[in-house]
Formats: structure tokens, C-alpha cells, sequence
């Protein structure tokens, strides 16, 4: 299959790494720099480029505040065949420009970074592939996250975005508070450091797919959770209940073991 991926950045080359030995793979990014330490890929800087390669699957990796901005730019220059896919970890809005642009498309979500994820190993890890998707678009992801040993969902549009807010918005609202109250300190324990390198990781990523994620629709709802959950343990800490204590760590440990 000719694939091109739009984007250079760290999921865009790592996507390229992947694909390359088993389809005809070129990258599209305006700043040549990026491209420099691509390989046995084809290297496009402009979209007369792209539509001299005729891509048969176009897999935008762009930033997610530009990646409808991208697919609009490069539509004209793509065949009819061509099926568009996104990788966005939030998907509000992606649903209706795929519904206007009567393309074929398949939305995927690989839930790992490349940057932190063992790539040799990523059998811990998940993707969600979206269900209102093309048939054959779900079939060359599945077999291909498939290859990569990735744990396979498949969520609907609505299905994915109230799953990421359950499953990124909690744990990066906790982690943002957690730093916001952090202070330096001169002998750190085991957990106040893991806690710590969790934080230096959420904070490297780039600020507009966290905004994302913190803005999905669904978010709030589990923000407000975190904040009773917070709200009870400090009534119980203020009276000195223990038996209270002892009751809320059984649940938060039953809810961990579960």
C-alpha cells in the first residue's frame, strides 16, 4: 500500500519507522529539517509531491490544533481512492469533517508516546480503532497494530472520547495538581520521585493536546469526581477518623485490585 504520513514529528517518524519495511511509505512536512534523519522513506515538501505519489492511505499525525486545517489543505491534491485517517487522541469535531468531505476514512488512537513506550515491547499498551470507520481502513489497522502486539478496542466516535476522560483526563488532572502543590525537596521519597517523573513526562508533551484533553466535553464530570474524592479524604484527615480512613483506603484499594 502507498501510505503518507503527514507530519514529521516524533508519531509521524516513529509511524514511518513502522510502515516502511511492508508498504511504500513517503512523509510530508513543510520544514526540511525534520525530515533529515528520515530513511527509506520518501520525503515530501509540498502537496505537488503528494499527488505525484498518489497515496492509497493518508495518515495525518500533524498537531491536533492543526490536524482538520491539514486534512483541508491537502484534500485537493489526494485521489477520489484515498482514505483519509487521524490519529487524535480527543476526536470532537473529526466526526462531522469526515461527514462533509464524503471521504473514505479510518480514525485510530495509538494511547502511547513515542517517547516513553517501549517500542520493542509494546504489548502493554493500547490502540482504539473508531467503529463508524471503513471496513478496509479497520483492517489494515487491525492487523497492523495487530503486528505491533497493541491491545485492540474499538469505540465509537462518542465511546472513545468518554473513555479518554476517564482514562487521561484523571490522571492528568491529578498530575497537574500534584505539581501545582509541589515544593523542591531535598530528600524525596520513592513515591514523591515516581510521582515526580510522571510529572516532568505529562509536562514535555505539547500544551495544546493537553488543553485538548482537559477540554473534552466529558472531562468535567471527572474532574468534579477527583475533587469529592478529595473533599471526603480531608474531612476524614481534619476529624482524625480512623476507622473512616481505614474504610476509604479499603475502597481505593479494592478499587485498585478490581
Amino acid at each position: 500500500m502507498r501510505i503518507c504520513v503527514l507530519g514529521a514529528g516524533k508519531m509521524g517518524t516513529w509511524l514511518t519507522d513502522a510502515l516502511c519495511l511492508q508498504h511504500e511509505v513517503a512523509i510530508f512536512d513543510v520544514d526540511k529539517e525534520r525530515l533529515r534523519y528520515v530513511f527509506n522513506t520518501q520525503r515530501l515538501t509540498t502537496f505537488d509531491e503528494i499527488q505525484a505519489f498518489s497515496p492509497e492511505l493518508l495518515i495525518n499525525s500533524v498537531n491536533l490544533k492543526y490536524t482538520i486545517q491539514a486534512f483541508e489543505a491537502v484534500l485537493p491534491f489526494l485521489p477520489e481512492s484515498c482514505i483519509l485517517c487521524d490519529i487524535a487522541s480527543v476526536k470532537t469535531g473529526f466526526q462531522d469533517f469526515y461527514k462533509k468531505s464524503g471521504r473514505r476514512f479510518v480514525s485510530t488512537h495509538p494511547m502511547f508516546g513515542p517517547t516513553f513506550a517501549n517500542l520493542k515491547d509494546l504489548s502493554e499498551h493500547h490502540a482504539i480503532i473508531i467503529t463508524e470507520s471503513d471496513h478496509m481502513g479497520k483492517a489494515f489497522f487491525k492487523d497492523f497494530f495487530g503486528s505491533l502486539g497493541l491491545n485492540i478496542h474499538q469505540y465509537s466516535f462518542d465511546e472513545h472520547d468518554e473513555t479518554i476522560a476517564y482514562s487521561l483526563s484523571i490522571p492528568f488532572s491529578s498530575t497537574l495538581v500534584f505539581a501545582a502543590c509541589m515544593k523542591k525537596q531535598d530528600a524525596p521519597g520513592t513515591t514523591f520521585r515516581k510521582h515526580m517523573d510522571i510529572a516532568k513526562g505529562l509536562l514535555s508533551e505539547d500544551d495544546y493536546l493537553l488543553t485538548e484533553i482537559l477540554f473534552n466535553p466529558h472531562t468535567v464530570g471527572q474532574v468534579e469526581q477527583i475533587r469529592k474524592e478529595l473533599k471526603d479524604l480531608l474531612e476524614l484527615i481534619n476529624a482524625r477518623d480512623t476507622e473512616g480512613l481505614q474504610g476509604f483506603l479499603g475502597r481505593v484499594r479494592s478499587n485498585v485490585e478490581g
